[in-house]
């Protein structure tokens, strides 16, 4: 009742009418009212004559300055006399229309609806109406920013050297060895860098100001040089190789999460060792399954492992030469999806397995000079090309449906280290490769080649030293290059790449901590007792000079002792055994006498008492 007095609905009024027995179990017998319905189409048809009638309105008020706009555009060109009966066709359409046909529900489009009809909704035109306020453009009319941001895009899709990000560079003094391994995690926020000076840097982008010194150094290989860094495609762990024969993998701050195991040397048959058992050459992470990764080695094997099972690898891939001989992979990788493996040996093939096979489906004899070590392979993101940089100062790239020659090649790229690297750019149109130089002999260079046509675009001038490691990040946008005295280069534009070294060259160098002295802080008490009472303090350099004449505070050595020992400590010669016999050494004793008679000598005194020699031979 008190809800009813309120006007508000009672629960049988919402439920409807009730059964009369439940309604007189449940105590609600007098309410028998149904509860009201409402007419949906008579709603939706009040609600689309007002969407009409408000069209019209504010399609009158348009017309309306259509008409002055269209009579000053003809004051000034009277040869445009369409321009004045254009809104108000428009306005004389849509009233026909909403009388012929119900369904209309305002509006429709200026430029399509005298050809299409009326198909659109009028929520759609008001939005429409209300963006572009005013009349119509005049035909042939373009905005300025949008031909300027055209002519823009046109240009770098015609002319591939503007998409090189070389405006900008970085240089990270990695050591004075030659820097032989990079490596960025998938996001592009760590760098790793690896030398032949044993050592392996972390370099953070977002961490490091304007002094760019690493966050991180550590030998995990201890004395073998570093071949190979790569993160995981998670990024949560790193793949090194080295010059010994059991690869490792870090985590992220480069504590070791497994290593390898090695393998036995006195089997014949590389399969049956559950490891590597000579000096590893290459190896890369799998790019679809984040817990395999490929290593490749001295003893004419490549391997897959799982991170899980550190005491045996998971597959072999044994390389063979023409004559069936074992012969010994330089370099190795995945393809782009991870179904196939390529290798790179030294009798100048490159040879192709299946990941789930161990046969060779396909290969090449002669891809690269005899005896010579390839260097890298890489494959294209599309995953129809593979690139090749060879021992024999070559680049080349194959269509691996057709492997019997390359698509493209091209030579006089000098190559003095078995890491030479060779990428694509993000975008799949450029190869990029670095040559290397006898000290003296001029810059290392970087060369880019455009990919269908192999014609050199560009070159970078990078230091006087030889250009081993190269990485384009196709996130960042940025060029990554090792060099031979020690640096590790990065290659960024403001513009057209994203974060990396965007984000540190802004910072500021941190100001260093000035050195503390040791000198105790000065209590001023004047009325204290004299017995109590300090000295005046002098200045730090005075009391520094002072504290330097203490042979206590400036632990100064003792001098040696001259003469005889003193004070609990030795003197010159000793007194032990040992050091009377050393200084007795040096004298000279010797005896120029006869020798038979210095042996007589003691004739008559071995007579008299025949002590030592003679009981013994007495029975």
């Amino acid at each position: 009742q008190f809800r009813e007095g309120r006007g508000e609905a009672s629960d049988a009024e919402m439920l409807g009418t009730p059964d009369p027995e439940l309604a007189a179990t449940m105590g609600f017998s007098g309410f028998g009212k149904k509860a009201r319905t409402f007419d949906l189409e008579a709603m939706f048809e009040q609600t689309r004559r007002t969407a009409v009638e408000r069209s019209r309105k504010v399609l009158g008020k348009k017309c309306e300055r259509s008409l002055l706009f269209a009579q000053h555009i003809l004051s000034e060109n009277s040869s445009n006399t369409n321009a004045l009966n254009f809104p108000c066709r428009e306005v004389v359409y849509s009233e026909s229309e909403d009388n012929s046909n119900e369904a209309l529900s305002g509006p429709s489009m200026p430029s399509q609806s005298s050809a299409k009809g009326p198909t659109e909704d009028t929520d759609d035109d008001d939005d429409d109406d209300e963006e572009f306020i005013g009349p119509p453009l005049p035909p042939g009319f373009k905005d300025s920013d949008d031909d300027n941001d055209n002519d823009d895009t046109e240009e770098e899709d015609n002319n591939p050297v503007k998409k090189i990000p070389d405006s900008h560079e970085i240089t990270l003094q990695h050591g004075t060895k030659t820097v032989s391994a990079l490596g960025l995690d998938p996001s592009g926020a760590r760098l790793i860098t690896g030398g032949y000076d044993y050592d392996v840097k972390f370099w953070d982008f977002a961490g490091m100001d304007a002094s760019l010194q690493a966050f991180r150094s550590l030998q995990p290989c201890e004395c073998h040089q570093i071949k190979s860094l790569q993160y995981s495609s998670t990024g949560d762990v790193i793949l090194v190789v080295s010059g010994n024969s059991q690869a490792k993998v870090l985590d992220r701050d480069g504590f070791p999460v497994m290593e390898c195991i090695k393998g036995d040397q006195y089997i014949v048959d590389m399969t049956n060792t559950k490891g590597h058992t000579a000096m590893l050459n290459s190896g890369c992470w799998h790019p679809k399954i984040k817990e395999e990764f490929l290593t490749c080695s001295n003893d004419g094997t490549v391997r897959t492992w799982d991170v899980n099972n550190e005491k045996k690898h998971k597959s072999v891939f044994k390389p063979r030469s023409v004559q069936g001989k074992r012969v010994i992979p330089t370099t190795c990788t995945y393809s782009r999806d991870g179904k196939l493996i390529a290798a790179g040996c030294q009798d100048g093939s490159i040879q192709i397995w299946d990941r789930n096979m161990s046969v060779s489906p396909f290969h090449c004899r002669q891809a690269h000079a005899s005896g010579t070590d390839t260097s890298c392979l890489t494959f294209s993101y599309d995953g129809t090309v593979l690139a090749s940089r060879g021992g024999d100062d070559t680049l080349k790239i194959w269509d691996i449906r057709q492997f019997k020659k390359p698509l493209n090649s091209a030579d006089g790229l000098p190559s003095f280290f078995p890491m030479t690297d060779c990428c694509f750019s993000p975008d799949d149109k450029i190869l990029v490769t670095g040559t290397s130089v006898k000290k003296g002999g001029g810059s290392g260079k970087l060369f880019f080649f455009y990919r269908e046509t192999f014609q050199k675009l560009y070159e970078i001038e990078v230091t006087d030293a030889s250009v081993v490691r190269c990485l384009w990040h196709p996130k960042l946008n940025q060029i990554m290059v090792g060099t031979g005295n020690g640096l590790a280069k990065v290659y960024y534009d403001p513009v057209k790449s994203q974060r990396g070294a965007k984000l540190c060259v802004v910072k500021t160098k941190r100001k260093e901590r000035q050195a503390e002295t040791l000198t105790q802080d000065y209590i001023i008490t004047p009325h204290a007792l004299p017995m109590f009472r300090e000295p005046r303090q002098r200045s730090t350099r005075k009391q520094l000079e002072k504290d330097r004449l203490d042979p206590m505070k400036s632990h100064k050595p003792e001098p040696p002792v001259a003469g005889a020992g003193r004070g609990g400590r030795v003197g010159t010669h000793g007194v032990t055994l040992s050091s009377y016999i050393v200084k007795n050494i040096a004298l000279d004793k010797t005896d120029d006498s006869n020798p038979r008679e210095a042996i007589l000598r003691h004739a008559k005194e071995a007579e008299e008492n025949p002590y030592w020699v003679a009981p013994a031979y007495a029975k």
